[in-house]
């Protein structure tokens, strides 16, 4: 697997290692072994999955202590722009975002450390994301940004008009009005 480390501490970008040939391809997207010697020890408790049509954003959705979660999302149908946001308040890269896009083609992965808000919009008429989580989900500890925060300065690659935002999304605060335990 090759690893791209971004800006952002600890967030990663994974490209697998592809092999194909007239029947396919195989890949593996998972090997705890080489992504603990890679990326450093972490223990997945739970994958969940997701089925969204265009144009649905979800997030930025996080979990504050003790409930944080590490994630490894990937999208295994259709393309996605996936973004993550730095809430460590101890970080220099504060309040920062890197966007990537993950597709059924590119194959490529997001390890999102701790400490992380994430969000995803669909690009493709469908998509399916799939993620490992360090920790359970707590409903207690839940919270999240705003999508369109304009301090974040995101480019989502589409028109807001085009998007489609759950209600309780919709309900979420700017990242100066949210609080946040990291």
């Amino acid at each position: 697997m090759n690893l791209t480390k971004t800006n952002l501490n600890g967030l990663v970008i994974i490209e697998p290692k592809i092999f194909k040939d007239s029947r396919g391809y195989f890949f593996e997207p998972y090997n705890k072994s080489k992504f603990d010697k890679s990326i450093g020890v972490t223990d997945f408790v739970q994958d969940n999955e997701s089925k969204s049509k265009i144009g649905v954003l979800r997030g930025f959705h996080f979990q504050n202590p003790p409930f944080e979660q590490a994630k490894l999302v990937r999208c295994i149908q259709g393309e996605v722009l996936d973004v993550a946001l730095d809430l460590r308040k101890k970080s220099p890269t504060f309040s920062k975002v890197k966007s990537v896009i993950l597709s059924e083609k590119n194959k490529k992965q997001l390890f999102i450390p701790r400490g992380f808000a994430h969000a995803f919009l669909v690009l493709s008429e469908i998509a399916i994301l799939s993620y490992k989580v360090d920790n359970f989900y707590s409903p207690d500890h839940e919270s999240g940004i705003i999508w369109n925060d304009h301090s974040l300065k995101i480019d989502w690659l589409m028109e807001k008009s085009e998007i489609i935002i759950s209600e309780k999304d919709k309900r979420l605060y700017e990242l100066n009005k949210t609080k946040i335990l990291f």
